[in-house]
């Protein structure tokens, strides 16, 4: 059995091929969208997925601030923080985020959703997270998709 018909083939750097993609974020739910949105920058979605390599494509998320929360999760979340100092943990809402820093409550969703290692710091890197409706990728020719074409 020297000579199989079939091999595993491992993405590495030099095979994989990155795409661009937009993703508008309007009336979306925060954690579908965020489910989603890991599962293309870990390439998950690509036949030729492989787990220790970043192999996804680099995703622009516009419309951050129109961003839906489900229930009561607008004022009753928490995100907690701690200053380093004695009595200095701080609390803030996804309303509080939403109005100083839009993009902030997509990025931190998506980073909880990567891998906790080196390979995580790569991919999360590949995320470009926007307020509005305009970005600065338009060169790279992004493909727009939509939530619900994703398999």
């Amino acid at each position: 059995m020297d000579s199989l018909s079939y091999k595993t083939i491992s993405a590495n750097a030099a095979t994989i091929d990155k795409q661009w993609v937009v993703i508008d974020a309007t009336d979306e739910v925060l954690g579908r969208l965020a489910s989603q949105v890991a599962k293309i920058l870990r390439g998950k979605n690509k036949p030729s997925y492989t787990p220790h390599v970043d192999c996804g494509d680099y995703v622009i998320v516009i419309n951050a601030d129109k961003v839906k929360l489900t229930g009561k999760k607008m004022t009753d979340k928490v995100y907690t923080r701690y200053t380093g100092f004695p009595g200095g943990q701080r609390f803030a809402t996804p309303a509080d985020f939403l109005a100083k820093k839009p993009t902030f409550v997509i990025e931190k969703a998506v980073r909880g959703m990567l891998p906790k290692t080196r390979l995580g710091d790569a991919i999360i890197k590949n995320l470009k997270v926007y307020a509005g409706a305009e970005h600065p990728h338009a060169a790279q020719s992004p493909k727009t998709i939509k939530l619900n074409e994703i398999k």
